[in-house]
């Protein structure tokens, strides 16, 4: 009887016909997780701070322009290490950031493959969901408590699950062996399984209970193993710890449980031959998961994909003669499987070649093949806008209602700055690197949340694109009201034009999830969700990729007070041809193998691949 018979998991079924076992991690394990990944970007922050503090000016009085790109930095580092820890590290480290790593958690995707990079990203840019309220957590956990395998919203859009990875539990050397096989072994034990069962729970218990709680139950045992255990004046205690150790033994030999026949005796039988392959296998796997399959070298390579096929064969064979039975010997040879199959079913990483491909050819495609959702996400951010727009410029009045006091304080002073012939803002020069940091960072955080709005069917993103439309329009009639649009304009119009259109990409991600949610046609709800927000990543990183550009433009060229408007107009013609030139990029067809379906994960030929289905 196993030990971990209490633990949730999950089957999956391998391309080799074989059925692993995951162990899903618990609420407890990821919080430890989390908590240690927290530590180590809070560790990673400071150090930063300590960094920029020690090679930074000596007082506020000779700040400069070091101190200023220093500022910058240390702002883009703080988001680098909020988002991008979570989702490099997954990507790229195989499902496991440092914490996980630690805890032995890893994530991987509900087939069982390991993720890729565009999987983690999906899987952590909804953390922003799972997060709230506040930094609390409490939707995420509310989620691992109610779902059936323990996911967060996260998990459940992309499509993965996070196990553990621990091998078992650790048995005692065995000390007697060579003495038993030089003797008669018996021909069968002493205990039958179910008895070994109890016992060993009494045996794994042994330190946690109390000393007269322990005796008690030691003598009942006693009594109902008398007839196996040592006829002597110990203490019941010892004498079952004896008698234990002794069936543990036998058992590892290949010693038949008492009762047990046929299947049973094959059971204990593939147990006794096939340990010391899996030992072996086992310390060949730990070093591949630390330094990858290349640290075996090709023979090396050769001989572990011959081992997973062995091991396969005698995970199917121990299932078939165990009978149902959970056995902590198959939750050994489960793990080794699982993690050999990760490895071997890893998809390949993108590498620059593929990089470049996945932005300019990948990204583009998605932005065109998404252009409804698209669209949709434009009207509902530029409709609000000209009615409010509209409303604002004939009743100025109504900005008091829909704008904050800071941008009403700014419109007064922009009438101002108009007749000096000043620009739309202060221009300091010296903090223009802060600036343009603050911007893109806040403006690409703000496309996350709009995207991770899509799970929510979307209505979080309808109301924050509404929202950011109706405060956009009433700006532009505040300023027209009186008379200064140009000098809004004339600040917008270098980085207008992407950043508007990044909002309304980040939105058609949002609906294109939402769409495999609500509108799921004839596929699964779940599939369809996993499948859409696959796609609604690429929409992301086109984005994401705009507001970069944007927001240096925003930073650095838009709060030019001396330049012309005509001159600031010409950098927006500009962004909006080479933004024209970037989407028509990978145009042509993709030619793929004759039945390799594009974006296939690239898989060791093993055998002949089939879908995984998940149990």
């Amino acid at each position: 009887m196993s030990t971990r018979q209490f633990e949730q998991t999950v089957d999956v079924e391998t391309p080799e016909l074989v059925v692993l076992t995951y162990s899903l991690a618990g609420v407890g394990s990821r919080v430890l997780a989390a908590l240690t990944d927290l530590l180590i970007c809070i560790l990673a922050f400071v150090a930063l701070i300590v960094a920029i503090v020690a090679l930074g000016p000596r007082s506020a009085l000779s700040f400069d322009s070091s101190a200023s790109w220093a500022l910058a930095i240390l702002g883009l580092a703080q988001f680098a290490i909020l988002w991008g820890y979570y989702v490099l590290f997954e990507g790229l480290m195989d499902g496991q950031t440092p914490g996980k790593r630690i805890h032995r958690l890893r994530v991987v995707r509900e087939g069982g493959y390991s993720i890729t990079l565009g999987v983690s990203a999906v899987r952590n840019l909804v953390r922003i969901i799972d997060m709230q309220p506040g930094l609390l957590y409490l939707v995420g956990i509310i989620s691992l408590l109610v779902t059936k395998r323990s996911r967060r919203v996260g998990d459940i859009v992309a499509g993965t699950i996070v196990v553990r990875e621990d091998t078992g539990p650790r048995r005692a050397p065995l000390r007697g062996k060579r003495e038993m096989a030089g003797s008669a072994r018996p021909l069968q034990t002493a205990l039958s399984e179910d008895q070994y069962a109890v016992l060993s729970r009494f045996v794994e218990r042994w330190s946690a209970l109390q000393p007269l709680r322990r005796a008690a139950l030691a003598e009942q045992l006693a009594v109902r193993f008398a007839a196996a255990m040592p006829n002597d004046a110990r203490p019941a205690g010892p004498r079952l710890l004896e008698l234990h150790e002794a069936e543990r033994r036998a058992r590892i030999l290949g010693v038949a449980a008492r009762g047990d026949v046929g299947a049973g005796r094959e059971r204990q039988a593939l147990i006794a031959a096939g340990q010391p392959r899996w030992a072996t296998f086992g310390a060949r796997l730990a070093l591949a998961q630390q330094s990858g399959l290349r640290a075996l070298g090709e023979d090396g390579v050769r001989d572990f994909v011959s081992e997973y096929r062995a091991l396969s064969a005698d995970m199917a064979r121990l299932r078939t003669a165990s009978r149902g039975r959970a056995l902590d010997e198959m939750f050994l040879l489960g793990r080794l499987v699982a993690g050999a199959h990760n490895l071997l079913y890893r998809d390949r990483g993108l590498g620059l070649r593929g990089a470049l491909r996945f932005l300019f050819t990948d990204v583009p495609r998605e932005v065109r093949r998404s252009a409804a959702p698209i669209a949709l996400a434009g009207l509902l951010l530029f409709g609000p806008a000209v009615i409010a727009g509209v409303g604002v410029a004939r009743s100025p009045a109504l900005a008091a209602r829909l704008l904050p006091t800071g941008m009403l304080q700014r419109a007064e002073d922009g009438v101002r700055r108009a007749r000096f012939g000043e620009g739309y803002i202060d221009d300091p020069q010296l903090l223009r690197p802060v600036m343009a940091s603050r911007i893109l960072t806040n403006n690409v955080q703000v496309t996350f949340a709009v995207f991770a709005g899509g799970i929510t069917g979307g209505l979080l993103s309808v109301f924050m694109l509404v929202l950011n439309g109706i405060s956009m329009g009433s700006v532009v009639g505040l300023y027209a009201s009186k008379g200064i649009a140009a000098l809004l304009f004339a600040f917008v119009a270098p980085h207008g034009v992407l950043e508007l259109f990044a909002i309304c990409v980040a939105g058609g991600g949002a609906f294109l999830m939402a769409a495999g949610l609500i509108l799921p046609g004839r596929r699964a709800r779940a599939s369809a969700l996993v499948e859409n927000s696959r796609r609604a990543v690429r929409l992301i990183a086109c984005s994401t990729l705009l507001l970069i550009v944007a927001g240096t433009l925003e930073g650095f060229v838009s709060p030019i007070e001396w330049w012309p408007i005509e001159a600031k107009l010409a950098v927006s013609g500009v962004t909006l041809v080479l933004l024209i030139a970037y989407l028509r990029g990978g145009r042509r067809p993709e030619r793929a193998a004759p039945g390799t379906p594009l974006g296939a994960p690239a898989t060791l030929a093993l055998a002949t691949v089939k879908s995984p289905r998940v149990t």
